[in-house]
């Protein structure tokens, strides 16, 4: 899956002179402590700087290349749901995506079909990605939220005490910035509901290899996926976070 992020600048540590503090081999002290300077003892030659050659070219440690949580892209990125004739490999390949190895231990152990504490609906990073597209949300927390109760929901097994758990991970125990606010996970409830009525049952498993070519409103009728009901459900969840960057750009209804 992926995330958004406001991470700070990795800290470039200062680069440390070899030797620093000591005095280098066959060279005499610069003089004596600054405590026992006099006015008398301070020589020119004692305020030198060192040679160039003495001195290693001071270069910051590189840096690592921006994942796509690192970026500004996925702020503004948001397919929408009027782009049923492109293809679901072309809208993919817009998603600014981060690498799996960037998806925090705690968040495979939850949401991938291969951790341990797999929760209904655990998928794929790919597949995640594709259900991001397919129900036209981007990837701000509100979107995040809507995706992973849709999925869940799809199963038609989420109970109570499973949706509270998720719920308070993603609020509480989830790092920066896959970490949800409490007060978005709205969108997590109409989006749960949202998969439990409509006619769609384990979508996230009936993903195929040729859907990737195939438009998006094709692939969209084969899975059930009936975009004006999604559109209605989004008016919900405008109503009741209406004031969200992510509310704003919903898919208005039809």
């Amino acid at each position: 899956m992926v995330r958004r992020s406001d991470l700070p600048a990795p800290h470039v540590p200062a680069t440390r002179l070899p030797g620093a503090g000591q005095p280098a081999a066959g060279i005499p002290p610069a003089g004596p402590r600054p405590s026992s300077l006099r006015p008398s003892s301070l020589r020119p030659s004692c305020l030198r700087p060192p040679r160039p050659s003495a001195l290693p070219p001071l270069r910051p440690s590189p840096l690592p290349p921006p994942s796509g949580t690192q970026t500004a892209n996925w702020r503004k990125w948001f397919p929408g749901l009027d782009n049923d004739s492109l293809t679901l490999r072309q809208v993919l390949a817009t998603l600014p995506a981060a690498p799996p190895a960037a998806i925090p231990w705690i968040v495979r152990l939850f949401e991938n079909p291969a951790g341990l504490l797999r929760l209904h609906g655990a998928v794929s990073l790919a597949d995640h990605d594709k259900i991001h597209v397919l129900l036209g949300r981007g990837l701000l927390d509100q979107d995040e939220a809507f995706v992973l109760g849709f999925t869940m929901g799809c199963t038609k097994e989420v109970s109570r005490l499973e949706r509270w758990f998720f719920k308070y991970a993603l609020s509480h125990l989830y790092p920066h910035p896959y970490r949800i606010p409490s007060r978005i996970l709205m969108a997590y409830d109409l989006g749960l509901e949202a998969g439990l009525e409509f006619g769609l049952r384990e979508m996230h498993m009936k993903f195929a290899e040729k859907m990737l070519d195939l438009p998006l409103g094709t692939v969209r009728a084969e899975l059930g996926i009936d975009t004006r009901r999604l559109r209605r459900s989004y008016a919900r969840e405008r109503a009741a976070l209406p004031d969200t960057p992510a509310s704003q750009r919903l898919p208005p209804p039809v």
